[in-house]
């Protein structure tokens, strides 16, 4: 047989290894339960299943339909919302809330293709008016908004 989409064939591949491993790993270290008593691992080994099959399906696919190649792989970007993520979790707390997203909005921006001071602004004010909005106004989680010198 020969592969006609190699992305849908290793898009189909990692999703069988992913729901896989935490269909397994769900049934074997948690209590599995009924479909009227669920238990911790009902839902994880269910939803791994489905990743498992959603994955076959676009493997078998793989074989009859014509796609595109495997584009490249960019790790600048990768890497810096990866970055940007693991800054943002460290910094939250002392820092606070709006500091701690524009650590976040702005790195991660440097991961595009281009970056544009004004759009990139624009997005932090929207982002961090509406995390206030909902985080902390709404649900009233508590967020530091600022670091606790400001306060």
């Amino acid at each position: 047989m020969k592969i006609k989409s190699p992305k849908d064939f290793w898009a189909g591949l990692m999703f069988i290894g992913v729901g896989l491993f935490f269909a397994i790993w769900a049934y074997t270290h948690y209590q599995m339960g009924t479909a009227v008593r669920m238990g911790p691992a009902y839902f994880p080994t269910v939803l791994g299943g489905l990743l498992a099959v959603l994955g076959t399906m676009t493997l078998v696919e793989s074989f009859a339909m014509e796609g595109p190649p495997v584009p490249q792989m960019l790790f600048r970007p990768l890497i810096l919302i990866s970055v940007a993520c693991v800054a943002y979790g460290y910094i939250m707390k002392p820092a606070g809330l709006v500091i701690a997203t524009a650590v976040l909005v702005f790195i991660s921006a440097l991961g595009g293709h281009e970056f544009k001071w004004k759009e990139v602004t624009i997005l932090y004010v929207i982002l961090i008016v509406f995390s206030v909005l909902v985080f902390v106004k709404g649900l009233t989680l508590p967020f530091p908004l600022w670091p606790a010198a400001f306060s």
